[in-house]
């Protein structure tokens, strides 16, 4: 089954175009580097919270990806612009 991860996130106003710049670099990335990464979506959310939806072919390449962290160029970007985590969760697509 497809393993979703779910990262809610602030971000200030000011670093706003800083994310969204760094953000197709992190894409290339995770398709670079993360064996199982499917793809991701990034959904803006009222407060200046962010919601990131990747996808993930099983939990076992979520784990390893976590677990690499922010090891990339793109990616430690993508990361920097973050002011802090709201929650992280793990799923599965049930149907």
């Amino acid at each position: 089954m497809t393993t979703v991860e779910l990262t809610r996130f602030r971000v200030l106003p000011e670093k706003t175009e800083e994310l969204l710049a760094a953000r197709p670099d992190m894409v290339k990335d995770f398709e670079a580097d993360r064996a199982g990464f499917l793809g991701a979506r990034l959904v803006q959310l009222p407060n200046d919270e962010w919601l990131d939806i990747v996808e993930w072919a099983t939990p076992e390449d979520f784990a390893a990806s976590r677990d690499k962290g922010p090891n990339r160029p793109g990616i430690a970007r993508f990361f920097a612009a973050i002011d802090s985590l709201v929650t992280a969760e793990e799923g599965v697509i049930a149907g």
